[in-house]
């Protein structure tokens, strides 16, 4: 079965975080060398990349990494607001998306997630 046919099967609801944390990701990693390559955005990145994959498959570890790009997201953007002060509004605009979109995706796959039996 080639991918593009499962994706066909996928529904909007499971396509939707994927896209979201997939284009984070690429976003991130693209940023980096502009940014003079800090760590944390390169791994973020990374980590965005792999929850995007870990939801578009229905991997049990995806939630954890969804909670903590939750974490990492909120104090990211949350600080660098504080930091800039709007002084760069299109940066202030975007950080404020990103955080907004982060909860609702982490608020959405969280509530989502069916309880496993143990």
């Amino acid at each position: 079965m080639s991918f593009m046919s499962k994706l066909k099967t996928v529904g909007i609801q499971t396509l939707a975080p994927t896209v979201f944390y997939g284009a984070v990701g690429i976003i991130f990693l693209a940023l980096l060398p502009l940014a003079n390559f800090p760590p944390h955005i390169g791994l973020t990145g990374i980590l965005s990349l792999v929850t995007a994959y870990g939801v578009l498959k229905k991997r049990f570890w995806a939630l954890w990494l969804v909670v903590a790009l939750f974490a990492v997201a909120t104090v990211f953007s949350l600080y660098t607001l504080d930091v800039i002060a709007f002084t760069n509004v299109i940066a202030g605009v975007s950080l404020i998306i990103y955080a907004v979109l982060t909860w609702l995706v982490t608020l959405y796959i969280v509530l989502k997630r069916k309880p496993t039996e143990t």
